[in-house]
């Protein structure tokens, strides 16, 4: 019996003992445990000077173009003396059409002045009444215009220094409404650009502007800005600019497509590492991580321009304020880090 008696107590001990390290273990395991800090690299917002150039894309167009069209239709074209491809100076004859028509009014001319010729004495005479002598001198007034129109249309002269691109008819052919030719002037070249409101009054006539073309990578064309429309456009917000370009090696070509750099000057903006803005997933908002106190603070913010591996911020940051440039996936507002930029 007191045997019995001595292993219960022994037995009841043991189990105290065991329940006792078990409570310790479990009090040891809900301790807090330190959190541990995202290591980040990070750079710092400046405030730099940056240009501020606008590139708009455009159709190079010829500086004139002219539809060569006599304005007397259904005379025979007696011959084109150039073909497409060909230069042509301002004033050179490029068409002579048929002289037939031209020949006859001519003498019908000369019919007609000889008669007036011969009534004007016989009027002041008082052979004929004043209506009668106004009369022939109307008729070969409207006759002296005929001559003139057929022959300004008889023989057509380029009217411009340029390149004939399209001819639309053959020497013999009726002429009929299409132009003969199409003459355009490419020595020099223009560029028309629709150009933000809140540009106006950074641009002037005269300003430079960059051109480039696909076919030229690399190579850069000087134009100058040779007129502004004094209105906007009240739909876009916008002003048409032509721009000049000179071409006197006729390299580029009227159809070429262009892009045409301004430069509307210099403003202060604060510039961040590119890699330090990111993306809202599902929208198209930009934040950054700003380290501020050990720990990393979410904030939206609004860019701007990018220049090189910098992008501007124009609203949500301060110049000198540190930003996370890695491990965003880890990072959130309140989250300790370590900076470690080495």
């Amino acid at each position: 019996m007191k045997k019995s008696l001595i292993m219960l107590i022994a037995a009841v001990a043991m189990t105290a003992c065991a329940s006792n390290e078990s409570n310790k273990e479990q009090t040891a395991t809900t301790e807090p445990v330190a959190e541990a800090a995202v290591l980040v690299k990070s750079a710092k917002a400046e405030l730099q000077t940056i240009s501020l150039t606008e590139t708009y894309t455009s159709e190079i167009k010829p500086y004139k173009e002219n539809d060569v069209t006599p304005a007397v239709a259904g005379l025979h074209i007696s011959e084109i003396k150039v073909d497409v491809g060909d230069h042509v100076k301002k004033g050179q004859v490029i068409v002579v059409m048929d002289q037939t028509t031209l020949k006859q009014q001519e003498i019908n001319l000369a019919t007609m002045q000889d008669n007036y010729d011969r009534m004007l004495p016989v009027h002041k005479a008082g052979g004929i009444s004043d209506q009668q002598i106004t009369q022939l001198e109307n008729q070969l007034n409207l006759q002296k215009e005929v001559v003139a129109n057929l022959r300004k249309n008889s023989t057509i002269h380029s009217p411009l220094t340029g390149i004939v691109t399209a001819r639309n008819f053959e020497s013999g052919d009726l002429f009929a409404q299409a132009p003969i030719l199409h003459i355009m002037q490419i020595n020099q070249l223009k560029v028309k650009a629709n150009i933000s409101e809140q540009f106006y009054t950074s641009v002037k006539v005269g300003q430079k502007v960059s051109i480039e073309v696909d076919i030229f990578h690399g190579e850069k064309f000087e134009g100058k800005v040779s007129r502004i429309n004094p209105a906007l456009d009240a739909a876009t917000r916008t002003f048409g600019v032509e721009i000049t370009i000179p071409n006197a090696k006729e390299r580029l070509r009227p159809g070429m497509f262009a892009r045409a750099t301004f430069n509307m000057g210099e403003r202060e903006a604060v510039m961040i590492p590119d890699q330090a803005l990111q993306k809202q997933t599902g929208s198209s908002e930009r934040f950054v991580y700003v380290l501020k106190n050990g720990e990393a603070e979410y904030r939206l913010v609004k860019d701007g321009r990018r220049v090189g591996d910098m992008i501007e911020i124009v609203e949500g940051l301060s110049a000198d304020e540190e930003v996370a440039t890695t491990s965003f996936t880890r990072l959130m507002s309140g989250k300790k880090v370590e900076i470690k930029n080495e």
